[in-house]
Parts: C-alpha cells; structure tokens; sequence
C-alpha cells in the first residue's frame, strides 16, 4: 500500500504501512472528535489503517467553524478524504457519523468515485427513519445541554464543571445536533457494497427495527449485531465490537494463500 507522504487536516493518527491492505476512515458521533478512535488502531488487524478523522470545528481543528449542514459537511469530507482513496477503503460511523459515513458513500458515487469496499454503521436508526425525540438544537445553552446529558450521558462532569472547557465544547456539539436535525434524506438506490450494522441492546433511542432497516440501503448484504450496552456500547463493549468489525474486514485484510507446488 502506498504510504500518506502529505499530513491531511482531516485524518489524525494514521498508521499507514506496507502491511496495510485496507483504510478505515473512522467518523466521530455528535460533539466528538477523532481522539473517539485511538485506541482502535491496536485492536483492529494490523493490515487495516485506522483513520479517525476529524472534522472541523474540534481538537486539531477547533478554530475552524464546524458545519451546520449535512451536505456541505459531506461535500467538503469527500473532497478533504479523495486523496487518501487510492486503496481500498472502508467507513465506519458511530450515531451522526454513520449518517455522514453513508452519505459520503452516497457522494462518491454521485461522483464517480472510488468506492468502499464496506459500511460500517453504529448506533443509529436508517434513514428516512425519524429520530424518536423533539428537536433541541435550537434551545439555549442550559436546556441544550440539560438535553444533550438527558439523552446520550456523554460530556464528561469536569467539562461540565469547567466553564471555559464548556464554552470550547459547546460550538461543535452543537452543529453537530442541528446537522442530524437538518438532514435532508432523499432516496437513491442501494448501495453495492455491503453494510454492518451495530446496535446498543439498552440504547433506548435505536430499537432492533431501525437497525434492520439499515437492509434497504444496500444491494451487498446487511449484517446486524447488537452489544451488551447503551447508546457508547463502542466504548463499553468495545473489546466485542472490535472483534466483531475484525471479522467484518477480513474479506479485504487476510492475504490469499499461494500453494506452492511440489514435484
């Protein structure tokens, strides 16, 4: 595999070797950050290139305005994320990112772009499947993030505690929400390749249906499994995930035998 040989703003902490077959771009949930994936490279097989990326708006790039729209998020991801697609690849999204990983996938073959050789979703519903809940993207900063802890339990107490912490949080956290709050769905035709889908058995905002229905979006075949865990099963049942998406890869990771022929 050919090695990354310029720093990309949008991919933090790739591992790029010749042992590498396979880039994962990894896509953080609502308010996260590519620091969601760190630990991935170690647990995932040693030819597959963890890229967490990282959008605008947080960690390496928070002095950049993050994206309030789903298509002008998607938009610039394919052009930011076009030059490390010269291998195949794989995407994989947790809750919003799963919405923007099926997107891109989406735009790349508006495009006519290479496409991944698989979709991995997590933690939310298949669209045009609507959100159980109000939107809240629009409330001022105490109800939002009264919301935001009612619903996902996911901002740690000291940024909560710190006001300074918060108010760098806050932004991207924010246009994050109102980018799934705006979604504008509409309806193409299945995707060829195949799609994985993971799901929390105690996340009470996606049920079993709403992963299943991931089915619809893909002419390569759906696999569903579900983890011990709420809506960041990914963190607390990670040591099953990570197996889990493992063997999802291996189609593309694991190196064909040649036998050698005796006289």
């Amino acid at each position: 595999m050919p090695l990354v040989t310029a720093a990309s703003p949008w991919v933090l902490g790739s591992r790029s070797n010749q042992r590498s077959l396979l880039r994962l771009f990894c896509f953080p949930y609502a308010g996260g950050a590519a620091s969601a994936y760190r630990l991935w490279a170690g647990a995932l097989a040693p030819e597959v290139d963890v890229c967490p990326v990282q959008l605008p708006g947080r960690g390496s790039r928070f002095r950049e305005a993050p994206f309030r729209q789903a298509t002008e998020l998607v938009s610039a991801a394919a052009d930011g994320l076009r030059p490390m697609m010269d291998v195949p690849f794989a995407l994989f999204g947790h809750s919003m990112g799963a919405i923007v990983a099926f997107e891109l996938a989406r735009e790349l073959r508006r495009r006519c772009w290479p496409a991944p050789v698989l979709l991995a979703v997590s933690g939310r519903q298949a669209p045009p499947r609507p959100s159980p809940e109000p939107p809240f993207g629009h409330l001022p900063d105490p109800e939002f993030l009264r919301e935001v802890r009612g619903r996902y339990d996911n901002i740690p107490d000291e940024v909560l505690a710190e006001d300074e912490l918060l108010q760098l949080v806050l932004p991207a956290l924010r246009a994050d929400i109102l980018v799934l709050e705006s979604y504008p769905y509409t309806r193409e035709l299945p995707l060829d390749c195949p799609i994985s889908c993971f799901g929390g058995e105690e996340d009470r905002h996606v049920s079993r249906e709403d992963l299943d229905a991931w089915a619809e979006h893909t002419r390569g075949g759906c696999k569903v499994r579900t983890f011990p865990g709420r809506h960041f099963f990914i963190d607390s049942a990670r040591e099953a995930v990570w197996p889990a998406l493992r063997e999802d890869l291996s189609p593309w990771t694991t190196v064909p035998t040649v036998a050698t022929a005796t006289l």
